[in-house]
């Protein structure tokens, strides 16, 4: 502001005038030591983080098993209560079944009035290294089962 000294009063704005000061070199910026801790913190969580959304995304994927088998079921239900059985020759349903985004595929046993559906991983896709839950079941009675190192997670 021309005309005004440091530290003066200024008449028209009845307030003291700020002044430039010296910058201490401490006061730049972030030394490089601080930014290094602060990207090993960021990445330790990323790392954390990446484990639990592969796990998210694997156990949200059994959903796609488990709708194609109750959708597989029904269609088998629909054909029992037209044709009297599960297995007579008009059924819409076509047994192996590959799911919607291709992780799973339903096979099953299908008799006049018995059926068991199974849900298994394809090879190569993501859900093949499902351990928790490595194969889903469901019959016609509604009984579900499943095949893995943590099958109270599958259904």
């Amino acid at each position: 502001m021309k005309g005004f000294t440091c530290g003066a009063t200024s008449a028209v704005l009845d307030r003291r005038l700020p002044c430039a000061r010296q910058i201490a070199k401490s006061e730049l910026g972030f030394s490089l030591i601080e930014l290094m801790i602060a990207l090993a913190i960021a990445a330790m969580l990323a790392a954390i983080g990446s484990s639990y959304y592969a796990d998210y995304v694997t156990s949200a994927n059994r959903t796609e098993a488990r709708a194609a088998l109750s959708a597989t079921a029904g269609s088998l239900e629909k054909c029992k209560l037209l044709y009297g059985v599960y297995n007579n020759g008009s059924c819409n349903v076509a047994l192996p079944i590959t799911t919607e985004n291709n992780f799973y595929s339903i096979t099953g046993v299908v008799a006049d009035t018995t059926f068991v559906l199974t849900a298994t991983p394809l090879a190569g896709e993501r859900q093949a290294t499902d351990d928790k839950c490595t194969t889903f079941t469901l019959s016609q009675t509604g009984l579900t089962g499943a095949t893995g190192d943590d099958t109270s997670a599958c259904w």
